[in-house]
């Protein structure tokens, strides 16, 4: 079972127990749930359910792991040839780090998968 939501004019395939990096969510704090309401698409193994944009009444939650986290540094430099001219900034950004609990769909239909055995060699 999977879902696309969309945070932070980003869009992200999430399982439950994934971890995720989301924009730094300034009111969440460690060990609390974050609910995520713009779910794009969702499939529980079976048909796929799309919205238009969103499907009504659909939601991800997630429990905070990290509620302050640094990306990588990025570095901008630029130079005007022969000029002796320079400028030299850097960026980093900073994010929360997200488990996923439960993807909550209404109407989703979820096909259990039989577990087979994948060992050809086991089997003689």
């Amino acid at each position: 079972m999977f879902a696309i939501i969309e945070n932070g004019s980003r869009q992200h395939r999430v399982e439950e127990g994934d971890l995720l990096s989301v924009d730094f969510q300034s009111e969440a704090k460690e060990g609390e749930t974050l609910t995520f309401d713009r779910v794009l698409i969702a499939n529980g193994g079976g048909a796929s359910i799309i919205g238009a944009p969103v499907i009504d009444g659909a939601t991800v939650q997630g429990e905070v792991t990290i509620e302050e986290e640094k990306g990588e540094k990025l570095e901008i430099q630029k130079i005007r040839r022969r000029k002796n001219s320079r400028r030299h900034t850097g960026h980093r950004q900073k994010y929360t780090r997200v488990r996923i609990t439960a993807i909550n769909v209404p109407n989703l239909d979820i096909v259990k998968e039989k577990e087979t055995d994948d060992d050809p060699a086991a089997a003689e």
